[in-house]
């Protein structure tokens, strides 16, 4: 199993959380998105969408973090990342796509450098762009949290699929000096996540291609 991937890559990070909590080893593979490695010929060849991650696993190549994780609870069933309940599970998948859908879109590298690069925005306005997205969907994610089936998880009392997703975005809202204030629920949330050792292994620091 090899994994390419950015050790900053909100994406990734996903990826990495749920490889870790069902205990899969992989061969790690960095791709340097801040200096452009995701646009060599030779990754475009592995992904022609220019992203990362990418799993190669059993002959295949599967992209987007999201089909990525399915496929690894359909194929590593224990521990499950999505509830037994068809219920249970719209209700992950919901709260997994809030943030991956509607949050980190508008606020990943490259419409970042778009901001600063084509439309000229200084540090701070790219910088307030950032922080009014993600505030804006975290209090959306704080309601949700509060009108569903909660517990020391984003859904009961285990880690799923929205907790590998909520994680690495809280990290990338810390770098950019997010408000978390009021978000009551969704910082107790990361704050569990954060004393497993899966999470702790996933994270950005625990990469060998971590950088200050």
């Amino acid at each position: 199993m090899k994994l390419h991937n950015y050790f900053r890559s909100s994406a990734s990070f996903r990826v990495r959380i749920a490889l870790a909590i069902k205990g899969l080893s992989y061969e790690y593979v960095s791709v340097h998105l801040a200096r452009g490695e995701q646009f060599n010929e030779d990754f475009t060849q592995i992904n022609g969408d220019a992203l990362v991650p990418v799993l190669e696993v059993d002959g295949l190549r599967l992209t987007q973090s999201m089909a990525i994780i399915e496929y690894l609870d359909e194929t590593h069933p224990s521990p499950a990342l999505l509830p037994a309940d068809a219920a249970g599970r719209a209700r992950v998948r919901a709260l997994s796509q809030s943030i991956a859908c509607e949050i980190h879109p508008v606020n990943n590298l490259r419409v970042l450098k778009y901001l600063s690069n084509s439309l000229k925005l200084d540090e701070d306005q790219k910088n307030t762009w950032y922080r009014h997205w993600v505030r804006l969907g975290l209090e959306a994610f704080e309601k949700q949290l509060a009108a569903g089936e909660t517990g020391q998880y984003c859904h009961g009392d285990t880690p799923s699929l929205a907790d590998c997703t909520l994680v690495p975005q809280i990290f990338n809202g810390k770098r950019f000096n997010v408000d978390f204030s009021g978000l009551t629920k969704t910082m107790a949330i990361f704050d569990a996540c954060m004393a497993l050792p899966a999470f702790q292994q996933a994270q950005p620091s625990a990469c060998p291609d971590f950088e200050v």
